[in-house]
């Protein structure tokens, strides 16, 4: 466990030899949904998965949910754990999240893997769109395959289910909906470019075939760091890593593999 400013930061650490990796998980989600690509990753790597503020384990209300707290909270991670120059893995909020943290620090990051995120913002509607995604779940759950099948079976339902916990006669979210909201308050108000183009590191960005990340976005990023890798994993949605564990660590490993 990680201690910042107050704010309690649960973390799996998987141990492992040899460079250090953070992965962070979305919106509304945990650090056990890198669970798969963490065990094999481990064989060869320092992985360590965290529940950022607000999710999973962590702390569930904190005051400050800005994405200066949560670039805050990486570096503390890497810096309690003693992890020297960790690679950053986000999907989806997570990976902006990496993004700014890569931005911000650029000594302290080794290099940058983007699954599933972009640039970022600014996007008006995305706190009320998730706010009635969220509403839509109807909690609590009667039990974990109801919650499985709800977010639509296979993987990637059983990754979702497996972030409820069981309170007061069902099965319920470890976060609060209007922690989830706030936490998209910057996002829905400016545009991140500026960090994007201060990232210095190798970069590789995966992206499904899920249409989550425009297509002009991507084209942006690629021209404004025409460097940066990207690829494409066909027949996969927005949580690639959990419909594909299996493909994204082979992914991660070449890529890590050339940092050497």
């Amino acid at each position: 466990m990680v201690v910042r400013d107050g704010v309690r930061l649960v973390c799996r650490d998987w141990g492992g030899p040899g460079q250090p990796i953070v992965l962070l998980h979305g919106l509304a989600g945990h650090a056990g949904e890198w669970d798969a690509p963490a065990q094999k990753l481990s064989a060869g790597y320092r992985v360590v998965a965290v529940d950022q503020r607000g999710h999973g384990a962590s702390e569930r209300n904190p005051r400050d949910v800005s994405r200066a707290a949560y670039i805050a909270d990486v570096i503390a991670v890497a810096d309690q754990l003693a992890l020297q120059q960790p690679v950053l893995v986000g999907q989806s909020l997570g990976g902006h999240t990496a993004m700014l943290t890569a931005a911000a620090h650029p000594a302290l990051v080794r290099a940058l893997v983007l699954v599933e995120a972009g640039s970022g913002g600014p996007n008006p509607n995305g706190p009320v769109d998730i706010g009635g995604w969220l509403d839509s779940w109807p909690t609590p759950f009667p039990s974990r395959a109801a919650a499985a099948a709800f977010f639509g079976g296979g993987p990637v339902g059983a990754g979702w289910a497996a972030g409820l916990e069981e309170r007061d006669g069902g099965w319920r979210p470890r976060f609060d909906r209007d922690v989830m909201v706030r936490s998209l308050a910057e996002n829905a108000r400016r545009s991140f470019w500026h960090e994007w183009t201060q990232v210095a590191c190798p970069t590789l960005l995966v992206l499904a075939q899920s249409s989550f990340i425009p297509t002009a976005e991507v084209d942006e990023m690629l021209r404004q760091r025409p460097a940066t890798r990207s690829m494409s994993i066909p027949g996969t949605g927005h949580d690639l890593h959990l419909e594909q564990p299996g493909l994204l660590h082979t992914v991660l490993s070449g890529f890590l593999e050339g940092l050497a």
